[in-house]
């Protein structure tokens, strides 16, 4: 029957599109739904690939405005400046080519991608609409993959005009002059950094008592000391009590963390709030799927109440409060649930050695615990930590904001965290996230021999001073 297959997945981002991958891999014939124009999801078309592209852009300006640091000769009188226009053009090419890689994989694969909108209809059923409507038949199982969307706070209406989210962001052809971002995450300080180095005047206003609130409090205070220098307004504790668009900017007022008021005007308030899982239309309710928070409830390989319903990715929940909404998580968890699908050996996951990167400037990379975290669950506390500065590698980049810090246990020298905020700290962060997995101790990174002169010294290094003896401090 050609509407018949062994696994249906509902959604092609970064957990769909690689649980696919992976199901077709091991013999499963295999199907995904997806009703945008191109494969890849939110990571690949709206989140993590533009935003991390414009990023590249604004490091490469960084670099032009200091071009007489490295030499290079400039016409007199010129003034390094951004163009929108081909910066839109490149990121746009950048996206294209990796939409079409996944379109490849899929062929490749022989997967079969059925675009339109999916519903669950029960006992193996999807219903698909794109003009008539075909239904579909999982003989093993079907995987919902609808990822999470863009959610606003209360009393702040989006009009995706002058109050905007990520998705809009990302298509600006302008530089705004001026520009609040509401939230302090991932998406709030990149797009800080972005625009702050394209030369808008930047107010991030987070509800929290720190900037990027769930890394450890020492990446937090060095990522506000750099904003401050940087001429990014900051207001910790603080929340926007209303917002009103008018036709060339936003009026913003906020409730500072003395009780005091302030108003703000901007161009555009972006909000960076945080995502909702995605499961309107679905009929999730009427299959009986479980839902927390209006997210849905899975065990630990990603089964649902539901036989023969599995769900990965930003619209899942675990039963426990911080499941992360990462693309490489997604990812991770896609494999999982092919493999067990499939029959073959397989394990959960361990969400305590999932790495965070915020590609903001400075960069952050961390995994595992932070000391805070440490110390709640009852750890007997060490740290240490080392400064990116001191390296010859972060002089001659002329990148010397940061540091690495390592949290371990004392009595038995346990590894329980890395953190780091600096140049290539979302590269530098991989050897961490490997020590964690392997279970190492901090005398395993000091017995760890690292290259010179590199960034990764300071994981090195860091480890020496978690035991007392860093040797170039």
């Amino acid at each position: 029957m050609p509407n018949q297959y062994d696994v249906i997945i509902i959604g092609a981002g970064t957990g769909g599109y690689v649980a696919a991958i992976r199901a077709a891999q091991l013999g499963l014939k295999t199907a995904v739904v997806e009703k945008q124009k191109a494969l890849g999801g939110t990571c690949l078309i709206w989140g993590c690939i533009p935003t991390k592209a414009l990023l590249e852009h604004a490091h490469a300006l960084k670099i032009v405005q200091h071009a007489t640091e490295w030499g290079v000769s400039l016409p007199q009188g010129a003034t390094p400046s951004i163009d929108m226009a081909q910066v839109q053009t490149r990121k746009d090419r950048i996206v294209t080519g990796l939409t079409k890689g996944v379109e490849f994989l899929f062929k490749k694969n022989k997967i079969d991608w059925i675009k339109g909108t999916a519903r669950l209809t029960g006992n193996g059923g999807v219903d698909v609409f794109e003009g008539e409507k075909q239904t579909l038949r999982a003989g093993k199982d079907i995987i919902v993959a609808t990822g999470s969307t863009v959610r606003s706070v209360p009393g702040i209406e989006i009009d995706r005009k002058r109050i905007i989210t990520s998705d809009e962001a990302i298509n600006l052809r302008e530089v705004p002059r001026t520009i609040a971002i509401i939230g302090s995450g991932a998406v709030g300080v990149e797009f800080a950094s972005i625009f702050r180095r394209f030369g808008s005047e930047v107010t991030v206003i987070e509800l929290l008592p720190h900037l990027v609130p769930v890394e450890d409090e020492a990446v937090s205070v060095e990522l506000e000391k750099s904003f401050r220098k940087q001429g990014i307004t900051s207001h910790t504790s603080a929340k926007v009590t209303s917002a009103k668009a008018t036709g060339d900017g936003v009026d913003v007022n906020v409730q500072l963390a003395d009780g005091t008021s302030q108003k703000i005007r901007a161009d555009y308030l972006l909000v960076a709030a945080g995502r909702g899982p995605v499961t309107t239309g679905l009929d999730v309710e009427r299959v009986g799927l479980e839902l927390q928070n209006g997210y849905i409830k899975v065990d630990a390989l990603y089964r649902t109440n539901v036989p023969g319903i599995s769900a990965i990715g930003d619209v899942i929940t675990l039963g426990t409060p911080g499941h992360p909404q990462l693309a490489h998580v997604s990812s991770a968890e896609g494999i999982v649930a092919a493999e067990r699908i499939a029959g073959s050996e397989t394990r959960p996951l361990n969400y305590d050695h999932v790495p965070a990167c915020t590609y903001c400037d400075p960069e952050i990379g961390s995994v595992g615990l932070t000391e805070r975290e440490a110390k709640k669950r009852g750890y007997d506390v060490r740290v240490g930590m080392f400064p990116f500065g001191v390296l010859g590698r972060a002089k001659m980049a002329g990148e010397t904001e940061g540091f690495v810090k390592i949290v371990a246990e004392k009595k038995y020298d346990e590894l329980l965290g890395v953190h780091m905020i600096g140049l290539r700290s979302t590269e530098l962060v991989a050897e961490a996230t490997v020590a964690l997995q392997l279970e190492s101790t901090v005398e395993d990174l000091i017995r760890t021999i690292h290259a010179h002169p590199t960034m990764a010294e300071a994981i090195g290094e860091a480890a020496h001073a978690t035991h007392g003896a860093a040797i170039h401090l």
